[in-house]
């Protein structure tokens, strides 16, 4: 008798201590719940925080590409002509010209020069560059020219140029060649570079301004006296 009763207690107590057990794990179990819910908070007002300031840095982007772009174009608007700047020849073929921060500018529309992104001289662009070369050897014969390729914002497309800027000086790079070789401009005077379409003289927001930006520009530095 004495064995049942130490074996029914010995059930008893095992019951116990497996409800006890079981409901230590429980409570376990819904701390360590609690705890990734707590943490799971955080990271959700982390991410919504993160997001945030990725939007305000968007914002700061977007403004501060725009006011490069204002900058750059009050920076560089398309040459004045001063009173006793006259070229009939370059007015005639749609050649820009003018002065801008003391310097003598022509600038060469890419409409008139090549094709679209292309760097090969159009018999238009050989017939403005002999133009050209003619007033820049009459007026600034001792000058040093700056040969400066631009274009619009527009990504390449169609094109075996990479960049904008790759086209920019690949035409630079033709203009160059053209008035070296096929008119007597000495390559010692001369400096090329391309712009791409960093160096706007107007916004790029429609098709005449982008037009605007498509071009070759000869800057006159004039030798110090």
């Amino acid at each position: 008798m004495k064995c049942i009763r130490s074996g029914l207690w010995l059930c008893i107590a095992s019951a116990l201590l497996a409800q006890l057990g079981a409901s230590c794990a429980s409570t376990q179990y819904r701390a360590a719940l609690d705890e990734r819910e707590s943490e799971n908070r955080t990271l959700r007002a982390e991410r919504s925080s993160l997001k945030g300031e990725m939007r305000d840095l968007r914002y700061q982007k977007d403004s501060l590409e725009t006011a490069l772009a204002e900058a750059n174009a009050r920076l560089l608007e398309e040459p004045q002509k001063q009173a006793g700047q006259e070229f009939p020849e370059l007015d005639q073929l749609g050649i820009g010209y003018g002065t801008r921060d003391g310097r003598m500018v022509i600038s060469i529309p890419t409409e008139i020069t090549f094709g679209s992104g292309k760097a090969e001289l159009s018999s238009s662009g050989s017939s403005a560059l002999t133009a050209v070369a003619k007033a820049l050897q009459q007026e600034y014969p001792e000058a040093e020219y700056w040969i400066e390729g631009h274009t619009d914002s527009d990504p390449i497309v169609k094109s075996k140029f990479a960049t904008n800027r790759d086209l920019s000086l690949a035409r630079a790079m033709a203009v160059l060649h053209y008035l070296v070789e096929d008119t007597g401009i000495p390559d010692g005077q001369c400096v090329v570079a391309g712009w791409g379409e960093y160096r706007p003289v107007a916004s790029n927001d429609t098709h005449a301004n982008k037009a605007k930006n498509r071009r070759v520009e000869i800057v006159v530095n004039r030798p110090a006296p």
